[in-house]
């Protein structure tokens, strides 16, 4: 496979396994490795922000460093805010006061970003870019990650939105319509790794006024595993490469423990600079 200007980045979610995500981005911008069209989705959305902004290791000191300081996933913020991810630290003080986030180098970026969040009124995946406006940036990254359940909707353009793995969580298709034929794909996961939760219908009291959304969360794992079952499928035919974590996984989507975190951050730097040493890229 060559690649070129022409390839695609897609990015999974997963959470706080997006740890891995974001050591593969820092690799990528310590050789100045960078592409013209990326697709994320959820955790790997706020990660690419910072790809997209060109701050090396800013999303690193975010999801490691500053988690032990500010404690922002907890049963309280769920009590209190109502996600279980502290969403004023995350979206306010974090990109404007903490670890600030380089807007103008962002919106200068002529790539295309698009993040993936599910529209709760029609069940289906929206793929939104913005490249002007900071609240509207920011809602739509609060969106792609709002777990369903854990999190409330966020309004996006006046439309209900929440986290984009409900229905796209592996957007390589979407980068192919968009013209993008070659693509790398970031997954969090091993290889081999299939949900085993069973889908079930959420309970009657919740999401009552988004019936289409309800059918989407029914069928949540099995959506993941076939999408998953393509990947590989598509990798084992060379149609596309991935960049995974090779050890075990031990972090789950809320992890805490920092030791953990920072061994699968420096995997995924190491991942993502193997991968450039292998393709000779400066794209």
């Amino acid at each position: 496979m060559k690649l070129d200007q022409n390839t695609g980045l897609v990015l999974e979610g997963g959470g706080m396994r997006g740890v891995f995500t974001s050591g593969v981005l820092d690799a990528f911008m310590k050789h100045e490795c960078y592409f013209s069209y990326v697709v994320a989705v959820s955790a790997g959305a706020c990660n690419a922000l910072s790809y997209m902004s060109r701050q090396p290791r800013r999303a690193r000191y975010s999801n490691i460093d500053m988690l032990q300081k500010y404690e922002y996933i907890s049963l309280k913020s769920l009590l209190m805010q109502g996600s279980i991810f502290d969403p004023n630290i995350l979206y306010e003080r974090f990109p404007n006061e903490i670890v600030p986030f380089d807007y103008d180098t962002y919106f200068q970026n002529p790539a295309t970003f698009e993040m993936v969040t599910t529209n709760c009124l029609t069940g289906r995946a929206a793929y939104l870019s913005e490249k002007h406006d900071r609240k509207r940036l920011t809602a739509i990254a609060k969106a792609s990650s709002s777990l369903p359940y854990v999190a409330q909707i966020t309004m996006v353009d006046d439309i209900p939105m929440l986290d984009g793995g409900i229905v796209d969580p592996l957007p390589v298709q979407r980068s192919m319509e968009t013209g993008h034929a070659l693509n790398v794909v970031v997954l969090t996961k091993n290889k081999g790794y299939r949900s085993d939760e069973p889908d079930i219908a959420p309970p009657k009291f919740l999401y009552e006024d988004y019936p289409r959304l309800r059918v989407a969360l029914r069928r949540l794992n099995d959506t993941y595993n076939r999408q998953m079952e393509t990947i590989e499928r598509m990798e084992a035919w060379g149609e596309i490469i991935v960049i995974r974590p090779q050890r075990q996984l031990e972090v789950d989507r809320i992890c805490r423990d920092p030791q953990k975190l920072e061994r699968l951050y420096e995997e995924g730097f190491a991942e993502g600079e193997r991968f450039v040493y292998e393709h000779s890229l400066n794209l």
